[in-house]
């Protein structure tokens, strides 16, 4: 990418501006000097020091008496409260998600997704995966003193990944004595308990500051079954739809290919009198799967925190910490639903097996395997070392400040996965049989001595002894490791004074090394198991970077001109896999009159491709889809461009799609693939790019103290946007869009199959590509008021909102660009499962009262448009143009308000009791039909809401 020099310009210019400044004075005392630095801090955004924290840059801050008002004790689900926030890429709601992310949590700033959030803690990078995903739970929250947000693009400064914002957790600088806290909270429903316990004991001395913190949470799992909200596919309204393959097992008659069911209680299966004819329509043989899931899996979480600060000499302070965390979960999806597949060997009932219905006749059979669920639990232990050194010195008689350091971090992570099937061993059991003392067994002797048992599959829920479900399960174990080891330093200070001020300069380096490795399953990878199969990863890279960033004191005390600066900054990235890249960055502040800051900056952005993304080996999904070539519900139904084109592909003219459970689909929403697909990596990744527009007032009356109004406005660009083209798009593009280059991703079977319809789908291909765009801007509003302090106490009250104008995506060349602001959404290449409020905001009122203390919060949603049940259920606005949801008529959900309560007492031996609900009054949020199981495994309830009542006590005392 192209060198840019417009810094340097500007650097030319500063000097040239020197001629303004004044004499400069005689160098204070070292001592005063040194106080003056201190006085300084390092706000998020940005490497000069200054005493000003109002910036030109929009930084919305946390301190600790706000986090802990939240009543909540995750990292991420505090900043999932931000309107600004969505839904993480992943959350502990997401069952049907799979790979070694699972379990952690993320954050998502203005919706642009996780991967293109950067978290800091000090300042500084923290551990990623392979998939550049940063686990929000590795961070102690009992070491946390605030935690920053910068709400704009800030790579110019920190490098990748900060496109959609920065989170930069500040940890406790100095602490002495102890302190002690006890948490427990409960759902209404009597599930999801939460302990947490963490300790914090400091020292500080005049030269050392030492802290200590350990914590430790346990988050019981809360289950589909439990509430009406979560135990059906299309929710309470509709518990028949959405019922798939379940345990009463379908036999198809090799003559007529007719699909049998064993009536119900009886297990003679080799009788085909004691069966009846499958019937797609009826629900008596189906099943529903839903409550045999986990809604949000169970967690457990310990973390130790080492942090010492010694002061080396007046100018120089060594600095070290080191913290190692564990995570446990565990998430539980139903039973597999095991079928004879189409696969080149597939798993057939022997035609000499005693269990057979159709003697001497190979069969193919459907079952689920609802008495063996998959579990899944996954362990996730990070160790992270950070080493430095950080200091003043005189420089162009002017304060300067410097810092070196070194981070590393090793994140290891196990996934064992039970409940999926041996495939070997249940050929094995569904093979020959012979009778052995009278008992019917497995016909090789070979496999009898390995513990071969028949399995009598088509018996029903029973019907099948513990023994053939030890033999045929599998137990595997996936294990990820990444490593990073960073390199930085970093000096600031003043070249000399302005009219207005001190002209500061800020330059650094980084050198960043990233490697990585996936393991899955040696077995799973073979396709010897029903796991979903995937690749070995292993790659590495390496990053230089250098940056510098100039802060212009223009005007100062003038009329309309109270204050007037510009700040510049730029940063040289070179990638050892793709290249170079810069990215600049240009700021303004404007103090007309005292009460009033204008602010605004332009700043460019980029993510650099992640291992994961450049070396990842190639997995297999489920993909839920709708086939163009559908001659009900795709595009050939009405488009004779579509209709010819599937007819060369070819599809036959009454071709019907057929989704997962072997029935045809019933709606536009499409189905479910019965067949894997591919998606893999792309070494030939290039970094997505952005541009950021941010321009925003803070205003603060004089003549009312305390009282503080600030609104922003964002505009974000990203293009390039590495994505696995999911197979809607990738069918969308060859037969709608007449692009031939992705009609090679996927081949359709010329004949039908037990599970596949001639002409369907049976192979796709959704590798990463840069594709695509997204635009997205809107609003953030805030007013802060803390009042005069009355007999009554102190009272505050804040207001945050993020008004959503537009959220546009363009998922390729010729593609149509859809705004999909105030609809609910899902399945996209860009984001998940995600509401696009128009409106997010919060409203709080804080009172403290000597030692009593008390909290109302409420968090208010829009309402969305969402795709309708069916065209006439559901569905209040049947003709209504549906652009983001592919199709016509939506049904509008109203706006949602939850409101949450906290009570504090201070007692005289420094002890604080805290007691509060979230969701006080219960409140339900709309099901939304757009929302799928592929996210969420509990599909109508939105995954932003609360699901229940939620209350919690803590205790902590200090000593």
């Amino acid at each position: 990418m192209k060198q840019k020099t417009l810094l340097a310009t500007a650097i030319a210019a500063a000097l040239v501006l020197q001629t303004w400044s004044v004499a400069a004075q005689d160098a204070a005392p070292a001592q005063a000097d040194q106080a003056k630095s201190l006085e300084t801090v390092t706000v998020t955004g940005s490497r000069i020091r200054s005493v000003d924290v109002e910036t030109s840059q929009p930084v919305f801050t946390m301190d600790r008496a706000a986090i802990q008002a939240t009543g909540l004790t995750n990292v991420n689900d505090i900043l999932a409260r931000m309107p600004s926030a969505g839904t993480p890429d992943i959350t502990p709601q997401d069952t049907l998600s799979s790979g070694a992310d699972v379990g952690g949590r993320y954050v998502n700033i203005r919706n642009l997704g996780s991967q293109r959030t950067l978290v800091l803690v000090n300042g500084r990078r923290w551990s990623t995966s392979l998939s550049g995903l940063t686990d929000l739970s590795t961070i102690p929250v009992s070491m946390i003193d605030r935690i920053d947000v910068l709400k704009d693009g800030a790579s110019s400064i920190y490098g990748s990944d900060a496109i959609g914002g920065v989170v930069n957790i500040i940890t406790k600088e100095k602490f002495d004595g102890s302190e002690a806290s006890v948490y427990y909270g409960q759902n209404g429903k009597g599930d999801g308990e939460t302990q947490n316990y963490d300790f914090t004991w400091g020292h500080t001395t005049e030269k050392n500051s030492i802290i200590i913190g350990a914590s430790y949470q346990n988050t019981d799992p809360m289950w589909n079954s439990k509430r009406d909200e979560t135990s059906y596919a299309q929710g309470p309204r509709h518990p028949n739809a959405g019922l798939g393959l379940g345990p009463w097992g379908r036999v198809v008659d090799p003559t007529t290919g007719d699909q049998y069911v064993i009536n119900h209680g009886s297990t003679a299966t080799n009788d085909l009198s004691n069966y009846h004819l499958y019937d797609s329509s009826s629900t008596a043989d189906k099943y529903n799967t839903q409550k045999d899931m986990t809604f949000r899996a169970g967690s457990k979480l310990k973390n130790l925190y080492v942090q010492d600060r010694y002061k080396l000499t007046d100018n120089i302070t060594l600095r070290g910490a080191a913290s190692y965390s564990t995570r446990d979960t565990s998430s539980q999806l139903a039973g597999y639903p095991f079928q004879s597949g189409v696969a080149d060997d597939p798993v057939l009932i022997s035609g000499q097996n005693a269990y057979n219905p159709f003697p001497g006749q190979d069969v193919e059979f459907f079952r689920r395997t609802v008495e063996m669920p998959r579990v899944t639990d996954a362990n996730s232990k990070l160790a992270h070392i950070d080493l430095g050194a950080e200091g003043y010195f005189q420089f162009l008689n002017h304060d300067w400040s410097w810092d070196a350091g070194f981070t590393y971090d090793a994140n290891k992570i196990k996934l064992q996965t039970t409940g999926n099937i041996y495939l070997p061993n249940a050929r094995a059991a569904l093979g020959p049989t012979t009778i052995v003392n009278g008992q019917v067994a497995c016909a090789s002797a070979a496999d009898r001595a390995a513990g071969c048992v028949p399995w009598n599959i088509l018996a029903g829920p029973g019907g099948t002894p513990q023994s053939v479900w030890n033999y045929v399960n599998y137990v595997g174990t996936d294990r990820q490791a990444s490593y990073t080891s960073d390199w930085s330093a970093n000096v600031s200070g003043g070249l000399f004074d302005l009219p207005a001020g001190t002209v500061n300069l800020a330059v650094g380096l980084e050198h960043r090394g990233e490697k990585g490795d996936f393991r899955p399953d040696a077995a799973d990878s073979a396709g010897l198991t029903t796991n979903l199969a995937s690749a070995p990863t292993t790659g590495a890279y390496n990053t230089n970077e250098a940056y510098a960033e100039l802060d212009v004191p223009v005007l100062r005390d003038l009329p309309g001109a109270q204050e007037l600066g510009l700040n510049v900054a730029s940063r040289y990235s070179h990638y050892s896999n793709f290249g170079s890249t810069t990215n600049n960055k240009y700021s303004f502040r404007w103090r007309p009159f005292a009460d009033l800051l204008v602010r605004g900056t332009f700043a460019e952005g980029f993510r650099a491709p992640t291992i994961s993304d450049m070396f990842g080996g190639t997995g297999q999904s489920f993909e839920t889809f709708l086939d163009p070539c559908d001659s009900k519900f795709g595009a050939a139904a009405s488009n004779a461009g579509v209709r010819a084109a599937c007819s060369a592909a070819g599809v036959p003219a009454n071709y019907r799609q057929i989704d997962q459970t072997g029935a045809q689909i019933t709606s536009s929403a499409g189905g479910q693939t019965p067949v894997a697909f591919l998606s893999g990596s792309n070494p030939n990744l290039q970094p997505e790019t952005s541009i950021t527009r941010t321009l925003g007032l803070v205003y603060s009356p004089h003549q009312i103290e305390g009282l503080d109004f600030t609104v922003d406005y964002y505009n974000v660009y990203v293009k390039n946007i590495i994505t696995s083209v999911v197979a809607s798009d990738i069918v969308n593009l060859c037969y709608i869009q007449n692009d031939p280059s992705y009609c090679g991703r996927f081949t359709r079977t010329p004949t039908a199959t037990s599970n596949l319809a001639a002409g369907s789908i049976n192979s796709l291909n959704e590798s990463l590509t840069n594709l695509g765009t997204l635009k997205t801007e809107g609003y953030d509003v805030g007013i802060h008021y803390r009042l005069p302090e009355t007999a009554f106490g102190r009272f505050r009250i804040a207001s945050d909102s993020t008004y959503l104008t537009k959220y546009e995506t363009v998922s390729g060349p010729g593609a149509t660009p859809v705004d999909h602001v105030g609809f609910m959404t899902s399945n996209t290449s860009l984001f998940g499962e995600e509401g696009m409020y128009r409106l997010r905001s919060n409203l709080q009122l804080d009172w403290d009262f000597r030692e009593f203390g008390a909290s109302w919060t409420v968090r208010y949603y829009s309402g969305l448009k969402d795709k309708c049940y069916t065209a006439t259920v559901e569905c209040n606005m049947p003709t209504y143009t549906n652009p983001a949801l592919d199709g016509y008529g939506v049904s509008q959900k109203g706006s949602v308000a939850f409101n949450d309560a906290q009570f504090r007492y201070t007692a005289p031996w420094k002890g604080t009791f805290s007691v509060g609900v979230n969701n006080i009054f219960n409140k339900k949020g709309p099901y939304y039909y757009a929302v799928t199981t592929s996210g969420t495994g509990s599909s109508p309830y939105n995954p932003a809401f609360d699901i229940d009542r939620y209350f919690y006590v803590s205790y902590n005392q200090k000593f």
